[in-house]
């Protein structure tokens, strides 16, 4: 069969379905390829690179329409669109059949069996399907990109000749795909990363990615704030009272906030709010990438960007991975083709549409003239009900007072019976050694602790050149081993060797590796 990609006709689409590389992978399924001339040039792809991978460049749309039986658009198809398909073609496009019934119902009377991408459900198998990751990843990377261009600010704290420059402090609203893609690129930017999200379990996914999660103090914060497949689910009116609070509280100490809150088949959900923009520092950035659902700020003008009385940017752009299209191009691409892969799993170049499969089911929404929209569940579950792990409960003083109390006690039982042990160690050896071997045990016990006591009490200083000072203070043993070294016992003098041997190393070696440290920092 051929499949056939058309140019994106929405205002400042720049994404392409179908790249050369994903061209020559359906190639080997079996099917051939079209495309619509020039319909890759605004993400770096000319009609050459098509021709070299064996794509047949057409000269327009109703070309490639007449020629695919399956047509790939990145955005969802406009009416002109649908009106270029016939009966029995295939289509596999963002379609958004909740927001688009018009749509739907005219793909179904043209009798074309439409495959929404974004309607391929969030099981397990179908990861490498999932255009909504795939997009949403580069959004919010793009998103902090946007945020650190209209910054007047560094996002990582430096101390110069010149003074001193704060990290930024960036709050994360929503950590979904989007959301843990943002955080990661603000912490590789050094900035202070605090994240939000209803669902509790997704805590430890952001303390490891080195951003700090907010908790609220709410019942409900400790319940599993997910939906069916892994989206957030709509929260209480007093969920929300208390998450709108928490971020009046965080608003003036946050330069960037970037919100990614997105509930399926509804509006974006308003959390943050005029009186939050109003309470922010001038200067601040606010990134909307909700903004194509309404917004998650009151003041997101959604394709805009706008900087309000008190000097805070509000961003809502709509097309944060039309912005990096080249990349953005080849992921969907890539979903595309391993959507065609499961349509042909005999690498024919014929499209079963097993329509008993959750993947290909969940996706189709029309299908020889009916809508099969909403999908039944899938049989499998997209992401394993996890027992919320709970807050850590807060410590009164009096109750961390206890605490230490109780380990200090601990602590010192520990050490009077390593001490008793000791003792009675050392009452057996004078029982039984001679006085000759005691009086040198003696000294070599008394160097061991003046070494010790020493060594505790110096700070921490292994990144300076203190560092061989710090080395050599610790061979204070060696002292004792030179003392002990012309004694007439022959177990004494290779102790005492030994103890020569591996201090003198110390100290070599703490200053060779200081050295090597400072000559690192010279100027060539």
């Amino acid at each position: 069969m051929k499949i056939g990609a058309l140019t994106e006709v929405a205002s400042g689409e720049c994404r392409v379905a179908l790249t050369p590389e994903s061209a020559l992978q359906l190639q080997k399924l079996g099917h051939d390829c079209v495309i619509e001339a020039g319909a890759g040039l605004r993400a770096g792809f000319t009609d050459a690179a098509y021709q070299a991978a064996g794509v047949s460049v057409l000269p327009s749309a109703q070309a490639v329409a007449d020629a695919a039986d399956v047509v790939v658009k990145v955005r969802g198809p406009e009416p002109a669109e649908l009106d270029l398909l016939h009966e029995g073609q295939t289509l596999i496009s963002f379609f958004w059949p909740a927001q688009n019934p018009e749509l739907l119902e005219q793909a179904r009377a043209k009798g074309v069996t439409a495959v929404a991408m974004d309607m391929v459900p969030r099981i397990s198998r179908a990861q490498k399907m999932d255009a909504l990751s795939s997009m949403a990843n580069l959004a919010g990377y793009r998103a902090v990109i946007e945020a650190a261009n209209n910054f007047p600010r560094f996002f990582t704290g430096q101390v110069t000749a010149a003074g001193k420059v704060p990290p930024a402090k960036v709050l994360v609203v929503g950590a979904g795909v989007a959301g843990l893609a943002a955080i990661g690129a603000s912490v590789s930017l050094g900035a202070i990363t605090y994240a939000f999200d209803v669902r509790p379990e997704v805590a430890e996914q952001i303390g490891s990615m080195g951003a700090e999660f907010v908790y609220l103090d709410f019942a409900e914060s400790a319940q599993d704030g997910a939906a069916t497949g892994g989206y957030a689910a709509p929260s209480s009116p007093e969920f929300r009272e208390a998450q709108l609070k928490k971020f009046r509280e965080l608003a003036p100490d946050m330069d960037i906030v970037i919100t990614t809150a997105l509930i399926p088949g509804r509006p974006a959900p308003k959390l943050w709010t005029a009186d939050m923009v109003a309470l922010m520092k001038r200067g601040s950035v606010i990134v909307d990438l909700a903004a194509e659902r309404g917004g998650n700020c009151d003041l997101t003008v959604p394709d805009e960007k706008i900087v309000t009385d008190n000097g805070v940017t509000v961003i809502g752009y709509t097309d944060f991975p039309s912005r990096m299209a080249a990349q953005a191009s080849s992921l969907y691409a890539n979903n595309i083709r391993h959507m065609m892969t499961d349509l042909t799993p005999k690498k024919d170049g014929v499209i079963d549409h097993n329509m008993e499969d959750d993947v290909i089911r969940g996706a189709t929404v029309t299908k020889a003239g009916e809508t099969t929209w909403p999908p039944p569940p899938p049989k499998i579950q997209a992401i394993a009900a996890q027992k919320p792990k709970e807050k850590p409960k807060e410590l009164t003083p009096a109750e961390r007072r206890a605490q230490e109390v109780a380990a200090f006690k601990a602590q010192t039982r520990n050490q009077i019976g390593l001490l008793a042990i000791g003792g009675g160690l050392l009452l057996l050896a004078g029982w039984f050694a001679p006085a000759s071997f005691m009086s040198h045990f003696i000294v070599f016990v008394l160097s061991c602790f003046v070494g010790f006591q020493v060594i505790w009490n110096v700070s921490h200083s292994l990144h300076t050149p203190l560092m061989a000072i710090t080395n050599a203070i610790s061979s204070i043993i060696i002292l004792g081993a030179l003392l002990q070294i012309g004694s007439g016992n022959w177990l004494v003098i290779v102790l005492a060797a030994l103890s020569v041997l591996m201090a003198g190393v110390n100290i070599f070696g703490g200053f060779l590796v200081t050295r090597r440290m400072l000559a690192m920092f010279q100027k060539s």
